[in-house]
């Protein structure tokens, strides 16, 4: 939990300023209510308040969210007021500091314009570097164009390191060395690759071999970050936002379901602050969009993570109720018995085999005046999936990892909270997830059956284990009837998709190339790669049914595009995309949930407002 907050800010006059307190994780979510027992808050040293609180036993169900006033108080006679609170009887830090430019978690970013990074101080000195640019002459580790004030400052240790690992500036190789007697502990060195080649995600790639030097680093709390002469033209506010994208998501660690003794023996890291060393931003933009991202992101990987005995229908029902008390969406749940007056046999004969009721989550984000576009938002949320009767068995099944089935709903319900957040204008946005589970039980469909949509199409259920397209058909209905001008819909649909496309890329099936285009777009900007799969007419042959209109599954040849094609059943004329991200949602390796498709439909919801500069 993070132990305090400081606000610096700057003002000719005397006022109040009323801070909102909440309990906050390091990677930004609220801290689960039940799990706080205290919080006491009382003015900083150097601040004075008006009013102070302390609470205990806080309410279940409720944000922990009080107002205290303080009063401005000029330091030193200058005209920047300082305020200061510390939780937990902590004292909250009031130094002068130099112009803030942001803070994610227990982070916090400051840019220092300085046309030499010489006089900078602290744990860990980073310089990022391009394989091309003009400190690589011919003589590369002797002559150093461009940073022989540097390494005659560190005393040849950057010529060193360079050696000890042949350091050519390619993308994520990196080193680190021990600086002795300075006033740096430690340097490190970071490829960016090709001027040539670089993207927004190149800076994403930058911020993550950060991350992984910090994680290896533990005790490092302050962190200088420097781009050579010749490299700094290369910076700005979407060099810094994808910068701070990929430190905080490299940073990020579930440790929720770990022991007090485990979580004990696997430290976390200590970084408090990040200096950007005459990157040249003036304001906070980048910093804060990066952070409202990263929250929406983190959200989405956080509900993948947890088991289904965690996440569950109602879990996701009040994550939703949550994010509209946060920012504003309006929120309609739709329970089972208004699901069956809207006839959605689909995605209720899915429930039915779950002791646990299923939730239909409707947020709606309305800007402030003109609107000029209506987008549905629909993700796939199948809490968990046995597979039903056709129960998932065998080698490859993946049963134990079917909690993952949501990974649509989570990217929704993550988009949803940074759209909240940013609010961005003329774009309407409405989240729809329908969200259940798929069990065996003497209630559960029967491989055979036939289900009725809510547009009166009738199905019959080849195999129970295609359950995720039925309950899509009837949220897409019901999107459409909205009256949006565009449907995008994400799901972790089929096997088929992962064995095309493997695990790092999502299958975009579209009914208009426009739309297409504009989320291959999205998804370049994001990092997050996605390749467009054809919606071939002919195909739809094989998901007709001898004894209803269509059924369930289409077989195993071109399995993600007969799944498709079932989706597009369901929607008469709208615009619509089907992103299938069975792939990209999960990396074992990588610590799990990845958070896929947040930031694609981020870039795709803010168009032309997706980068800073537009």
């Amino acid at each position: 939990v993070t132990p305090h907050r400081h606000i610096s800010q700057m003002s000719p006059k005397p006022a109040f300023v009323s801070v909102s307190i909440r309990c906050v994780l390091n990677d930004g979510a609220i801290l689960p209510f039940q799990r706080l027992r205290t919080c006491e808050v009382k003015p900083a040293k150097r601040s004075r308040a008006t009013s102070a609180v302390s609470l205990r036993n806080p309410f279940v169900g409720a944000p922990l969210v009080k107002p205290i006033t303080f009063q401005r108080v000029p330091q030193n006679g200058s005209q920047n007021f300082h305020y200061g609170l510390a939780c937990n009887m902590q004292t909250a830090a009031t130094e002068e500091a130099p112009t803030s430019v942001g803070s994610i978690g227990s982070v916090r970013f400051t840019n220092l314009n300085a046309e030499s990074p010489l006089a900078w101080s602290g744990d860990l000195f980073v310089i990022g570097m391009f394989s091309d640019a003009e400190y690589f002459p011919g003589e590369k580790f002797t002559q150093l164009k461009g940073l022989q004030a540097l390494n005659i400052h560190f005393d040849d240790a950057l010529v060193e390191i360079m050696k000890d690992i042949e350091f050519e500036g390619k993308i994520g190789q990196s080193g680190v060395i021990r600086v002795s007697g300075g006033q740096v502990k430690k340097l490190a060195v970071i490829g960016l690759g090709s001027s040539a080649d670089l993207t927004l995600d190149s800076w994403r790639n930058f911020g993550s071999s950060v991350a992984e030097i910090i994680k290896q680093n533990k005790s490092v709390k302050t962190v200088g970050l420097y781009l050579p002469v010749g490299t700094r033209s290369f910076s700005g506010p979407n060099s810094v936002q994808g910068l701070v994208e990929g430190i905080r998501l490299g940073l990020w660690d579930d440790v929720r379901f770990k022991s007090e003794e485990e979580r004990k023996k696997k430290k976390a890291p200590q970084i408090q602050s990040i200096d950007l060393l005459g990157w040249g931003i003036s304001d906070d933009t980048s910093i804060e969009k990066a952070a409202k991202i990263i929250d929406g992101v983190n959200l989405a990987r956080a509900l993948v993570n947890a088991p289904a005995s965690t996440v569950t229908p109602v879990t996701l029902a009040a994550t939703a109720e949550e994010i509209s008390s946060e920012t504003g969406l309006e929120c309609t749940i739709l329970e089972k018995e208004h699901c069956e007056d809207l006839n959605m046999g689909l995605f209720l004969g899915v429930a039915k085999g779950s002791s646990i009721p299923p939730k239909f989550i409707h947020l709606t984000y309305r800007p402030a005046g003109e609107v000029t576009r209506k987008v549905a938002i629909v993700g796939k949320g199948l809490c968990f999936d046995s597979g039903g009767y056709n129960l998932k068995v065998g080698p490859g099944s993946m049963i134990e990892n079917m909690k993952i089935d949501m990974a649509g709903a989570a990217a929704t319900l993550g988009t949803a909270k940074v759209i909240g957040e940013l609010k961005p204008p003329l774009v309407e946005v409405h989240f729809i997830i329908a969200t259940c589970e798929n069990m065996i039980s003497g209630e559960a469909m029967r491989p055979g059956d036939v289900l009725v949509g809510s547009n009166g199409t009738t199905v019959e259920v080849a195999n129970t284990d295609a359950e995720g397209r039925l309950t899509l058909g009837d949220a897409l209905v019901y999107a459409e009837k909205l009256g949006v001008d565009t449907i995008v819909d994400c799901a972790t649909l089929t096997g088929a998709a992962l064995v095309a496309l493997g695990g790092e890329i999502a299958a975009l099936y579209s009914t208009k190339d426009d739309l297409a285009g504009e989320l291959e777009v999205a998804a370049k900007l994001a990092g997050e790669k996605i390749w467009r799969m054809p919606l071939e007419e002919k195909y739809a042959e094989m998901n007709k049914s001898s004894i209803a209109d269509i059924k369930n599954t289409g077989g195993r040849m071109g399995g993600s595009i007969t799944a498709a094609l079932f989706l597009k059943h369901f929607v008469k004329s709208t615009p619509w995309a089907h992103i299938d991200m069975a792939g990209p949602v999960f990396n074992e390796k990588a610590g799990g949930a990845t958070g896929y498709g947040v930031r694609t439909l981020v870039n795709f919801l803010l168009g032309k407002d997706a980068t800073i500069d537009g």
